[in-house]
């Protein structure tokens, strides 16, 4: 296993560009103030927050108990995370000021030992590190330091970053194969791959050996969950008066079998994914074939028969979980935001290990769909949950689906979402590109510049497009002296008809593509020019019948998005729609649509509801009418009136 392909840093791409440049400035302008003033409890008629005011007070500036989650502590710093990478992109004093400001309490709010948690610190100081299953100590400490590493490189300011250091030297003076150490795991992963990241930016070993501490002892006997239970005298966190044993639901937690044993993608979605990317993480900096096939195999597990259209992982409230292969329902999914975030996360890991197009296929399939539409596009409201099939009146009356909102929320009392989408958005430019010594690939398709070193040259990439509207692709090549290196571009697996022209040239793509790249090997001149041009037409897309959600249904997408219908264009009643094998549909740009989008309209058929006389059924006969549909893209969905919303759509 070779060495991971690097990530351009953040200070070296600039985005400009009219479909992701809206994104990064709402970040900027909108979310992060907005974010900031939910965690100070100061957004009107939203869920209170308290994160902030947990803070102050294990610092000793406020008087007060600990309110909230026990994982609050968390919201706070993915809101730092997120700041850190958009200060790296777009200085800004205010910010920066407000960031310290907040360091200065996280300092404060630290024990002499290194310990950081609010939770603990106030509510149960002799309780640190007694049930690792449920309170999620571990978990905070990652993003933690995931904040911290962010904000470092970002001002060079060593002060969040040496908190870090002095909680994570704690962590390892606690966990570990000595003796002397606690075994234990988390309960809900995030350290692992937090870890690693303190290691790339301290050169630390010991932060890599402890992520891979966790990672290697997690699912081995004699299970630590059921020794720290049985410890606590049978008591759980969540419930106290309930007390079964951690031995009843160790998928839930990943722990049913060693890391290196496990096959399928199984449990709470988010932690799942947070495991893998850890997992990824460690078996490339390791060089562990074993921990690398079990990451192939979850892989593709979820991809093959887990994963939604949409790029939503985890069909089941139940634990916000996997639950087996094929099984995904529209109208109860779960498909938290979270999950699809930490989807991306174990793609890009994947990919920086293998220069595979299906790892970015699936990066771009989750970003395009399920996490930009948790967002609204006024910045201010969000998507807990991201369902395929809405039905207001059936989420507010039917118990298996209140869980499912027609409308987003201005803030969660659970609100790990809406900091994750902003930390993500704001680091959007780590995902576009992967180098290695001789070679660039390009994953996402965004205007854009970017500054590499390859061979010892500076190299300047610029990328001019209209994607995901338009699938031409521009790229100008700026070298001092002429250059030798390997370009890759993407061909993304929805395209099935690409063409690539190198100064005006045509190039045969047969001759050149490599497990979903376009690899361009040659000298390039200063002002050379690569034309990408990616075809997009309206696609009919069915399912794999064991999808039995799907049967008899087919979905809409155009390049890398899907559309849906919503009844403020189709009317109520959106199950009542059919699509037909005489079905013509065609794509246009409506500038006034949200902002500007490629808006899809045709013909279909609609069952008629008049005539019924009161009967809730008859013997079947033929009764529908041609009706003209509008499909937009599923992400701009819910940000005008309520109503129904429907992705998998009849097919007669």
């Amino acid at each position: 296993m070779s060495e991971m392909n690097r990530v351009l840093p953040l200070k070296r791409i600039s985005i400009n560009d009219k479909f992701w440049s809206e994104y990064t400035k709402l970040v900027k302008e909108v979310v992060i103030p907005y974010q900031w003033e939910a965690l100070n409890d100061r957004v009107p008629d939203a869920e209170p927050s308290h994160a902030v005011a947990n803070f102050k007070i294990a610092a000793g500036m406020e008087e007060g108990k600990f309110y909230g989650a026990v994982f609050q502590d968390s919201d706070v710093y993915k809101w730092l995370e997120a700041v850190g990478y958009s200060l790296q992109v777009h200085p800004d004093a205010e910010l920066e000021k407000t960031a310290d400001e907040m360091i200065d309490i996280i300092e404060k709010a630290q024990g002499s030992d290194g310990y950081l948690n609010t939770y603990f610190t106030l509510e149960a100081p002799d309780k640190r590190w007694t049930n690792l299953k449920d309170c999620h100590e571990l978990y905070c400490a990652g993003h933690f330091i995931e904040a911290a590493v962010a904000y470092y490189n970002a001002t060079g300011k060593r002060k969040i970053l040496d908190i870090a250091c002095k909680f994570a030297d704690y962590i390892d003076s606690v966990f570990g194969p000595e003796e002397h150490k606690l075994k234990g795991y988390p309960g809900h992963e995030e350290i692992e791959l937090a870890l690693v990241k303190l290691y790339e930016t301290t050169g630390e070993k010991r932060y890599l050996n402890l992520a891979k501490y966790f990672i290697d002892e997690r699912g081995k006997n004699p299970y630590y969950f059921t020794i720290e239970w049985e410890k606590r005298n049978y008591v759980d966190f969540w419930s106290p008066n309930k007390p079964l044993s951690p031995e009843t639901n160790r998928n839930y937690y990943q722990t049913h079998k060693p890391v290196r044993e496990q096959e399928a993608a199984v449990g709470h979605s988010v932690r799942a994914a947070y495991l893998y990317t850890g997992m990824a993480d460690i078996a490339a900096r390791t060089n562990d074939k074993e921990l690398m096939d079990a990451c192939k195999r979850l892989w593709n597990n979820i991809v093959s028969t887990q994963m939604y259209i949409t790029g939503g992982i985890g069909s089941t409230r139940h634990g916000e979980a996997f639950t087996f292969d094929y099984e995904l329902p529209n109208d109860t999914v779960y498909s938290e935001t979270c999950a699809a975030i930490g989807l991306i996360f174990f793609a890009q890991r994947m990919l920086r290990i293998e220069n595979k197009s299906c790892y970015a296929d699936v990066i771009e399939r989750a970003l395009y769909n399920t996490v930009l539409a948790s967002m609204a596009k006024d910045g201010k409201h969000f998507f807990y949950v991201n369902p395929l099939e809405v039905w207001p009146e059936a989420s507010m009356k039917n118990p298996t689906k209140q869980h499912i909102k027609p409308v987003r929320q201005k803030w969660f009392g659970c609100a790990c979402c809406p900091p994750n989408v902003a930390r993500l958005l704001s680091s959007i430019g780590h995902y576009m590109y992967t180098m290695d010594d001789n070679s660039i690939y390009a994953h996402l398709y965004m205007g854009s510049s970017a500054e590499f070193d390859i061979n010892g040259a500076n190299i300047v990439l610029e990328q001019a497009t209209n994607y995901p509207w338009d699938g031409e692709i521009i790229f100008k090549v700026s070298v001092k002296n002429d250059t030798p290196f390997r370009l890759g571009l993407r061909i993304p697996g929805w395209c099935n008809k690409a063409g690539l022209k190198v100064n005006g040239e045509p190039i045969n793509l047969c001759e050149i593509v490599k497990d979903g790249y376009a690899i361009i090997d040659r000298t390039w001149k200063n002002n050379d020019t690569v034309l990408l041009t990616l075809d997009m037409p309206v696609e009919i897309i069915q399912a794999n019948p064991r999808v039995r959600a799907n049967a008899g249904k087919v979905a809409i997408q155009r390049g890398p998005l899907v559309y849906c219908i919503e009844e403020a264009d189709n009317g109520p009643i959106l199950s009542s729609i059919a699509l037909t094998a005489d079905t013509k549909l065609t794509a246009r740009y409506d500038d006034s649509f949200l902002g500007g989008a490629v808006i899809i309209t045709g013909n279909a058929e609609r069952v008629n509801d008049q005539g019924w006389n009161g009967q809730l059924y008859r013997p079947y006969k033929a009764d529908s009418y041609p009706v003209n549909i509008t499909a937009i893209p599923y992400y701009l969905w819910g940000n005008r009136e309520p109503g129904e919303m429907l992705v998998w759509i009849r097919n007669r």
